[in-house]
């Protein structure tokens, strides 16, 4: 397999902006990279959740542009130390999965990130592996050799660990392991290069430092951003269930999109899309409404296809900016006299009766397009329901 060592294109993937980090060092790394060796590079990440999100995105669209340069690139799933969950960011332990929901969460994360690299190439496919074919055989004995690696006054300098110890918040012994485990993912593939999340370093490092003692082999650690709002600092989060997640429909990952702050608009120009930096420039002098438009118009693009988004950017201007319906709405059945909020609440479209009534006094709820402020309207024929700015929802009688 040929590697390509192209110096402009090496610059314009570790210079997008994308990466944070390079260790030991950047010069090292960009030595490796032109030399024309081909390297094993991964990024690994827990299925803790069924569904990933942009910033998940970013990662494999990164992995997947050194896979194009020739190199071998391997997804990790840690379908094993999902089931103890990272401590990493965490004031209190993780909930720990079981096997089932852990299997079921892959599943659905392979089908996700399908769009985003080619798993289709015959010659260079990315590879996918999950760490339960190594950690789940492990015993004591090789436990005990990983833990002689790290010591108990490196974990607490962990921040998380700190800051639990300072507020009297317990640290399970369990929790200590992650680190070992993910390190030890590096060995058992043999790792020349971890692409990683900035809050990852710590547990890159240890592999760094695993990699050395059992192969005497040297490993590059690539920390990324964390695609964080530039003006309050809030990350996407799949564990709070924000975010623009991968799973959703066309329509409604273009809405996602669209409902973010203006000051994302740059941040997932440059993190999800393959739009050149200079042309990202020009698109950000464009009204802030357009320069997001353009950016949901190409996200949307890469996972559903041109003609799914221009579909989605059709419905996005006909509901929100002509005032329309969309063509596509979640149809309900409604009992003759039933309280409109009965049958909300009944399926799952509002959570309770108190969050009806806060909708209703907050004039979030239209009824074939008018406000309404009567808590217990009983709809005497079938009516369109929008909940908020972008929910329909139509109640059949």
């Amino acid at each position: 397999m040929n590697v390509i060592t192209d110096e402009k294109r090496v610059k314009e993937i570790l210079d997008r902006g994308i990466i944070q980090e390079i260790l030991p060092e950047k010069e090292g790394f960009v030595k490796k990279l032109l030399s024309g060796e081909r390297l094993r590079i991964y990024i690994g990440a827990d299925p803790t959740s069924d569904s990933l999100h942009l910033s998940h995105a970013k990662n494999y669209m990164l992995l997947e542009e050194f896979r194009l340069l020739g190199h071998e690139v391997i997804v990790l799933v840690g379908d094993f130390t999902a089931r103890i969950g990272d401590p990493t960011d965490r004031s209190a332990a993780r909930k720990q999965l079981s096997e089932e929901e852990v299997k079921n969460n892959v599943k659905e994360w392979i089908n996700q990130i399908k769009p985003l690299m080619g798993f289709d190439d015959k010659e260079n496919p990315p590879r996918v592996l999950y760490n339960s074919e190594w950690l789940s055989d492990m015993t004591w004995k090789d436990e005990l050799e990983l833990a002689s690696n790290v010591t108990v006054q490196q974990m607490l300098e962990r921040d998380m660990f700190a800051k639990r110890l300072e507020e009297g918040n317990a640290i399970y012994l369990h929790e200590f392991q992650y680190p070992l485990m993910q390190g030890y993912d590096s060995v058992a593939m043999d790792i020349d290069v971890e692409l990683c999340g900035t809050d990852q370093i710590f547990n890159a490092l240890v592999g760094r430092t695993l990699l050395r003692r059992f192969k005497d082999k040297e490993k590059f650690v690539v920390a990324v951003n964390l695609m964080e709002n530039p003006k309050t600092g809030d990350l996407m989060s799949k564990s709070k269930g924000t975010g623009v997640f991968l799973s959703s429909s066309p329509n409604d990952m273009y809405g996602a999109v669209m409902g973010q702050p203006d000051e994302m608009t740059k941040v997932l120009l440059v993190n999800n899309t393959r739009v050149p930096l200079k042309e990202i420039d020009e698109i950000m002098s464009l009204d802030p409404m357009e320069a997001k438009a353009r950016a949901a118009f190409e996200i949307v693009k890469i996972f559903h296809g041109e003609s799914e988004a221009l579909h989605a950017q059709e419905e996005f201007n006909k509901v929100f900016r002509e005032k329309g319906t969309p063509e596509e709405i979640q149809e309900v059945r409604l009992k003759k006299g039933e309280l409109l909020a009965d049958l909300l609440v009944r399926e799952g479209i509002v959570s309770s009766k108190s969050e009806w009534r806060r909708l209703v006094d907050s004039g979030a709820v239209r009824i074939n397009g008018e406000k309404i402020t009567d808590k217990e309207f009983t709809p005497q024929e079938s009516v369109t329901i929008k909940i908020g700015k972008r929910r329909f929802v139509r109640a059949i009688v």
